[in-house]
């Protein structure tokens, strides 16, 4: 039994909650969480937990927004009852795909020159070059056609008549290869007007995508981690964040748990043979977690590399999936962090299915499963999908006969004790 602890449950994942107060022998503290008619989040303690340590689990399943707000009001009741130190335990942590801006790989944006509209020598250090835009020419030299040349006789003939005002001598001008240079000129003239409209015809028939960054997007990653910490935060406990950066947005401790060591228990101990078998990352963003287990079992690795490319009539994106490995006649073990709609694991298993995989097996540390995915995990060609109940699945068990749903009550328990306690919790990272 642990003293002085209270541990504090919010609507998201009431069993996970009662299965780490049984782990850590005490009850869930008293608190009422209800909603006014109008929506608004009311949280009222019960308790004391005045000069206590106080723990709060959440998860960022089902209404991410309201358990969020949830989680903060719950935060700032805690600290404002004098509670010695808040930790917010965030099995799966909110907003975690959203820490940073989106970029687009064709491009920086387009916009217009500040050059526009200016006239004479108003050229300054700081102004902005002209941008090419698409369908229009990209340089204003030579080759431009009529006007490019047309600039260049009169800037010729000007810098001429300086030459006679100033007395110096004039040049005669000289035959180019045996004609003379009006000839060259109109020769030159006809071969730009040549290049641009094949540059024109070039530029119509080849289709290119839409370059520029995704404008107006908001930091969600740095505006939920200061919404924690100014609610009054004092420490985060987690797991399997989707981006590991998230971790740098935080002015307080944040630990990040692994996911890694129950799936790789499920393996050794679920499926038979698995030395034989084949760890596949569905993405190239998960190899490193998928090479992790390959490499602490000794097993193979295979990649799905998925590149989107932009169709022709409209901004959709179709993807292509290619597979880098062999899986023929072999079981094939997925290895992902979070499902959210199942689209990729469910891709992913029919390529496998194709290329000839025996089995395949999905090990998923956070199954969301939102929308349609339990139905098109049901239609899809994965024998079995595993995951953890860091986010309530009670529904989708009972939906999904291919669910199968493992416990992490005890690791968020043992990382509460000895957080409490002062202990290092460097054990809980080890995965090998």
């Amino acid at each position: 039994m642990v003293r002085n602890i209270v541990v504090i449950g919010g609507t998201s994942h009431p069993q996970l909650t009662q299965t780490i107060c049984n782990v850590l022998g005490i009850p869930p503290a008293d608190v009422l969480l209800s909603k006014f008619s109008v929506g608004e989040t009311r949280v009222e303690i019960k308790e004391s937990v005045r000069g206590k340590d106080v723990y709060i689990i959440q998860s960022g399943g089902g209404k991410v927004n309201d358990l969020l707000m949830e989680l903060l009001i719950t935060i700032s009741a805690c600290k404002t009852a004098s509670a010695k130190r808040v930790t917010a335990v965030l099995p799966l942590f909110p907003y975690s795909r959203q820490s940073d801006i989106p970029y687009n790989k064709t491009g920086a944006p387009l916009v217009k020159s500040s050059l526009a509209g200016r006239q004479g020598n108003n050229y300054t250090f700081e102004s902005t070059p002209p941008t090419p835009l698409p369908g229009k020419s990209e340089t204003g030299g030579l080759l431009n056609g009529l006007n490019g040349v047309d600039n260049l006789q009169k800037s010729l003939a000007k810098a001429q008549l300086e030459d006679i005002s100033n007395g110096s001598p004039v040049k005669k001008q000289r035959p180019v290869n045996g004609l003379p240079r009006s000839d060259t000129m109109e020769s030159l003239q006809s071969e730009g007007n040549r290049f641009a409209l094949n540059g024109a015809d070039e530029k119509i028939n080849n289709f290119q995508p839409r370059p520029g960054y995704k404008q107006w997007v908001a930091q969600a990653g740095t505006l939920v981690a200061d919404l924690l910490t100014c609610a009054g935060a004092d420490h985060i406990i987690t797991m399997d964040l989707h981006d590991p950066q998230y971790q740098g947005f935080f002015d307080i401790p944040v630990d990040n748990l692994y996911g890694r060591p129950l799936l790789k228990s499920y393996i050794q101990r679920n499926i038979p043979n698995y030395k034989q078998a084949v760890i596949v990352s569905p993405d190239a963003g998960g190899a490193k977690r998928a090479t992790a287990i390959a490499d602490g079992m000794g097993v193979e690795f295979a990649l799905i590399h998925k590149e989107r490319r932009p169709t022709r009539i409209t901004d959709r994106q179709n993807a292509t999936m290619m597979l880098v490995g062999d899986v023929k006649d072999r079981t094939a073990i997925l290895i992902d962090d979070l499902a959210d709609t199942s689209n990729t694991i469910t891709r992913a298993a029919k390529l496998l299915k194709k290329e000839g995989a025996a089995q395949v097996y999905a090990l998923v540390t956070h199954g969301i499963l939102s929308g349609d995915a339990i139905d098109r995990i049901n239609a899809s060609a994965l024998d079995k999908v595993v995951v953890t109940n860091s986010v309530d699945q009670a529904d989708h068990l009972r939906r999904c006969p291919k669910l199968e749903v493992l416990e992490v009550g005890h690791v968020f328990a043992e990382a509460i004790r000895r957080v409490h306690h002062g202990e290092s919790i460097s054990t809980l990272f080890q995965y090998d």
